[in-house]
């Protein structure tokens, strides 16, 4: 299959150190966890490895240190098939996270640290306006300053570009930042933070997601765990049931599958219905394998989840 047109993605890289633990200490206490592993993370760059190994033809903007875990990121990159627009800051580090998955369940508990992606500046976006404009797909998240992304998604709406922001982590947003976005893709928890609706349910989705459409935002996709994902736009609601591709090991890099999968789709002109649904095909692999950036699938993986319904 064709890469499309170009995908852009603003975000942060970190490297992730992941702990698998049955609880998590409580305060002032040690506990032996049952493994530790370090690698690749950060929400922008698992999306662009996401949608590197999905054969898109992508390009990572960021700020890395100059240092080893610099060096890791690059090499995670190239692996998956990502263009990099680095801006190296020797002032500052690469950064780095804290995570802690919960051995019976997989569920997860993250501190993140950017370190250098901090400070990633409306002028370094200025200094790449021709790489945004020149995009079929511009993606960002909210990991590094918001003043950046806001300029970003300027940029990439007036040169016409389809824009996705995935709002996480979970944070108040200017209220301008919306009519610049074809797409917003909230998880249940940042769809409450944006909206103050609790979301437990898809009724409750909808009314989150028409709260967004009032906002400014073009369509809202908004991610629901183990009940797959809503596409909401002013003229029709669809609930994309989960696609299962097994047992769940792993839910940390679910919606960064699934944001990495929805770019790709979208570039290469799938309609949006069908493109959340090779989405959640894209996370629905993820979550079957451990870690972040290792756990993306191949399109012909996802290919073949889908061919069997």
């Amino acid at each position: 299959m064709a890469s499309g047109k170009p995908v852009v993605i603003l975000g942060v890289f970190v490297a992730d150190t992941a702990y698998r633990a049955d609880r998590q200490p409580r305060m002032g206490e040690t506990i032996l966890g049952n493994s530790f592993k370090l690698g690749p993370g950060g929400k922008g760059s698992n999306q662009a490895v996401a949608a590197g190994k999905l054969g898109a033809d992508i390009t990572f903007l960021t700020r890395l240190g100059v240092d080893a875990f610099a060096d890791m990121a690059k090499a995670t990159w190239k692996d998956a098939g990502v263009k990099s627009a680095v801006i190296d800051t020797p002032q500052s580090y690469t950064g780095a996270a804290y995570i802690f998955i919960e051995e019976t369940t997989g569920n997860n508990a993250i501190i993140v640290s950017p370190g250098a992606a901090m400070l990633i500046s409306p002028t370094d976006i200025e200094a790449n306006a021709g790489l945004i404009g020149s995009a079929g797909v511009f993606v960002t998240q909210v990991e590094q300053p918001i003043d950046a992304a806001l300029r970003a998604l300027e940029i990439a709406r007036g040169a016409g570009v389809t824009t996705i922001l995935n709002p996480a982590p979970a944070a108040k947003l200017p209220d301008r930042i919306y009519t610049l976005c074809d797409y917003v893709t909230p998880n249940e928890t940042e769809a409450e933070e944006l909206t103050g609706i609790k979301v437990a349910s898809i009724d409750d989705a909808r009314r989150a997601a028409d709260s967004l459409l009032g906002k400014g935002v073009g369509s809202v996709i908004i991610t629901l765990g183990e009940k797959g994902a809503l596409l909401h736009t002013a003229n029709r609601s669809d609930h994309v049931p989960v696609v299962s591709a097994g047992p769940v090991v792993e839910t940390t890099g679910a919606g960064d599958a699934f944001n990495g999968g929805l770019a790709a789709a979208l570039a290469k002109g799938v309609e949006p219905l069908q493109a959340v649904r090779f989405a959640c095909a894209v996370a629905g692999i993820s979550v079957t394998r451990p870690g972040t950036a290792p756990s993306m699938p191949t399109l012909q993986e996802v290919e073949a989840l889908l061919a069997r319904g």
